[in-house]
């Protein structure tokens, strides 16, 4: 399965659930690992556990892979690793907390520019 078409099964999947403020970002320049950063809101455990599988579900049927899933038990953030993409579906409270869309939009060198201009402590 293409990037493009895990990408449409993974929204499509969330939105068949009512997920709220799904994010894309693309990684495919920023780490060899994944191409594609999906983020979702849900508002429930049971909502969160809820979107989780039926992201599973339809990467499946659609002939795709599930490498892992974490967070299940709790269903606070649910992480789906399908390989080329990394889905996290998360309470708004979470997702506000860790911010995961400023640590992928934010490119290697602005960070670098962002720690260099900080005060640096005294020895």
């Amino acid at each position: 399965m293409d990037i493009q078409q895990l990408e449409k099964t993974v929204v499509d999947a969330l939105e068949d659930i009512k997920a709220q403020d799904i994010d894309v970002i693309d990684t495919s320049k920023l780490t060899p690992l994944f191409d594609r950063v999906i983020v979702a809101s849900a508002d429930s455990n049971r909502q969160t556990r809820a979107l989780a599988r039926n992201v599973q579900e339809k990467v499946r049927a659609a002939g795709g892979e599930v490498i892992s899933v974490e967070g299940e038990e709790v269903g606070e953030w649910v992480l789906v690793d399908l390989g080329d993409a990394i889905v996290h579906v998360m309470q708004p409270a979470i997702r506000n907390h860790y911010r995961l869309e400023e640590l992928w939009t934010t490119t290697p060198s602005s960070r670098q520019r962002a720690a260099s201009a900080r005060p640096k402590k005294p020895s």
